[in-house]
Formats: C-alpha cells, structure tokens, sequence
C-alpha cells in the first residue's frame, strides 16, 4: 500500500496525489482506514462507497501549508465545535486549523438521489446564536478563524424568525454574523420594509441563491444600519447638487424560460459616508455610483414589480 507524508502522518493513497508546486499534497484519495487529529477531535476521513446517496469518494484535501482543509468523513460523527456538539458527514478548516465549516450532511445529488431525498435525512438543530435559538435544518453552519459563529445556511424550504435591527423578520436561505456577534445579514422570505441613508427600501430577491448563508440581501453594520439591500419593490430618485435628475429602479426584463414571462432582477443599493452604489443583481457591476454630499433621495414603489410574479422562475424541459 502506498503512503503519502503529511503532518498528521504517513496516510494511505490511491492513486496518485495532486500536490502543491513545492510537493505539498494538495488533494487525495484516501485508501484505507485512518484517524486525523484534528482541533474538533479525531476523524476518519471517508474511504468507501456503500450506495446510491454516497456513490463517490470526495477527496481528502490540505491547504499549501499542510493542514487539512476539506475532510469528508467515513460516517456521521459528532463534532466539538465552538457552538456545541454538531454531528457532521463533512468539515472544512481555516489554515491556523480552526474548524471553518460543518455539514450535516453530504449526499451526492444524482438522477437516483434528489435534493428532497437529502432534505428528508436533515435533522432540526436547536442552535444557540447572537440572535437567540435559531431551531432549522441547515445545510451549514460556518465558523470564522477565531472561533466565532460567521454563518447558518440553511435547507432551500426551511424558514426562520430572526430578531434584526430592522424588527422581526421571516428568514431563508441564510444569515451572517460579524465577529463581535452583531448580526451581519439575513436572506428575507418576504418583502421587508427596511430604513436606510435613502429612505425605506423594501428588502427583497426572489433569485438569491443560497450557496451559503454568508452574503444576503440585506446587510447592517455592527451598529445595526443598513449597508446593503436588494430591493424588487422599490425605485430610488436622486437629485444632485448640479440639478442632475436620476430614477433607479429594478429591471424587468422577459423570463429566461423564453416562455414570454416577465421576471424582476432586483436594485441592488450599496451605502457609505460618501456615496449611494446601484446595482442590478448581486453580481452586477455598478452603473452608478451617486454622491451624498449635495444630493437628494427619495425612494418610491416600483409598480411594474406588482404585475411580476416575486416567485423564482422554475423552467420547464
């Protein structure tokens, strides 16, 4: 059997290794059965295939200073986390170590095991967070490199109330955290009415994705006042100290299913000291960026977005 030397040891390989430039093993395959020590406790990274829902081996993987960074587990293990015991099938750690991320679970979604498969083996976890019991099915539950709560993702169907500067509000998707535990940012279910530096903005993205409940569309300061918002029911008027007259709004635009539908793709406005950032969708670039100073705001209702559907486009094959 061949070995590979990493920090933890001499680990049993198959195959062949991808290493770092300076022969540092980047990723591998582990062949047999072993134990990490790791700061959540020792593990035994995944080694088989039993059946349809884990029908692959992910690889075992290490950042470039030789410490584990990805590390799939052979079975359902019960992790010493910062936030308590979590049991866990994956776990990510920063590079000092620290544990980064922890997955409840991690089924291979395929033609034979769906989204709703996986959902149904989700268990409600009753977690202790800034905000108070956050009780859900999360798909993730993320630390940052200190040890604090950074982010909860969770399942596409579950929902939440969460207390935020802005009142009670219905939660999906995900919610973020800065490190001194003030909340960062939560995904709306709904329509929320939010002040900001411009006036009340109705916080909302029928689209976001939740990939991770790191980046949200609405988004405080420590301090609780609104830095971000995605908005598909509010349009912004600003006037500038030059006499300059701008409307921005959310666009309509024809579905992407082509069927002749119409979709939203939400304002997306960004708040400093200096300045006011459009957007249009998350990943947008900015098409204008307004001065405070001199300026003059007044937000409106976007009354095309009440003739859209604000549910996500589902096309059909």
């Amino acid at each position: 059997m061949e070995t590979v030397i990493t920090p933890y040891g001499p680990l049993p390989v198959a195959g062949k290794p991808d290493l770092y430039p300076d022969g540092v093993v980047k990723a591998m395959y582990v062949q047999g059965p072993v134990s990490l020590e790791t700061s959540v406790g020792r593990l035994m990274p995944q080694y088989t295939i039993d059946d349809s829902r884990r029908m692959h081996q992910p690889p075992l993987t290490f950042h470039a200073n030789g410490r584990v960074r990805s590390l799939p587990l052979e079975t359902r293990t019960v992790l010493e986390t910062p936030l308590g015991p979590l049991s866990a099938e994956l776990v990510t750690f920063h590079e000092s170590g620290g544990v980064a991320r922890v997955f409840p679970l991690n089924g291979k979604l395929s033609g034979y095991w769906t989204e709703a498969d996986e959902a149904g083996l989700a268990e409600v976890l009753r977690l202790e967070t800034p905000v108070g019991v956050v009780a859900a099915r999360f798909v993730a539950v993320a630390f940052d490199a200190a040890g604090a709560l950074r982010s909860l993702t969770l399942w596409p169907s579950e929902e939440v109330a969460v207390r935020t500067p802005v009142g009670n509000a219905p939660v999906r998707l995900g919610l973020s955290f800065h490190p001194g535990g003030a909340l960062r940012s939560v995904e709306p279910a709904r329509p929320l009415e939010a002040p900001t530096p411009v006036g009340r903005v109705w916080a909302f993205d029928p689209d976001a994705v939740g990939i991770s409940g790191d980046e949200n569309s609405l988004v405080f300061s420590p301090e609780g006042v609104v830095q971000r918002v995605a908005t598909v029911r509010t349009s912004l008027a600003a006037r500038l100290a030059d006499g300059t007259r701008l409307e921005l709004a959310p666009q309509v635009r024809e579905s992407i299913c082509g069927d002749g539908d119409r979709e939203v793709t939400p304002l997306v406005l960004e708040f400093s000291e200096a300045s006011v950032t459009a957007r249009h969708g998350s990943l947008g670039r900015p098409h204008a960026v307004l001065p405070v100073a001199g300026s003059a705001f007044e937000t409106r209702p976007f009354l095309s977005a009440f003739a859209v559907a604000l549910t996500p486009k589902q096309c059909s094959m």
